[in-house]
């Protein structure tokens, strides 16, 4: 892992709480502008150890599509954050309705890597419930 300079390093709590902003706006194109364009995402849920992995803009845009269409309502709240160098931690609770009315409630974090100043790595653990 290398570790940048303060200079270099856009992770930072503002940061990850402007990223938490943006998801609860349900604004994909702030969301992205916070992504490298080689970026991934490693999803709670898959076929392999670290769950299913998508890569770069499209594939990850598609999925927070998706989520935000799957469960309108969709928020994440009492969120903690923590960062160090170029890696950041967040914990939140989501909250929210799908469109056939089931509620949900799930805690989760997701481990921030940055790259300069755009994330270049999301990867997500949910509790099971």
């Amino acid at each position: 892992m290398t570790i940048n300079t303060a200079a270099d390093v856009a992770a930072s709590v503002e940061t990850l709480e402007a990223i938490l902003e943006a998801f609860n706006d349900h604004d994909l194109d702030a969301i992205m502008e916070f992504f490298t364009d080689d970026c991934s995402f490693d999803l709670a849920q898959g076929p392999a150890p670290w769950g299913r992995r998508l890569i770069g803009k499209k594939a990850l845009r598609e999925a927070f599509a998706a989520r935000f269409a799957a469960m309108p309502d969709a928020h994440y709240a009492t969120d903690r954050h923590a960062v160090s160098g170029d890696f950041g931690v967040s914990e939140w609770l989501l909250t929210g309705t799908t469109a056939d009315g089931q509620q949900h409630s799930v805690r989760g974090v997701d481990h921030w890597e940055f790259r300069g100043t755009k994330v270049a790595r999301k990867d997500a653990y949910l509790k099971s419930a």
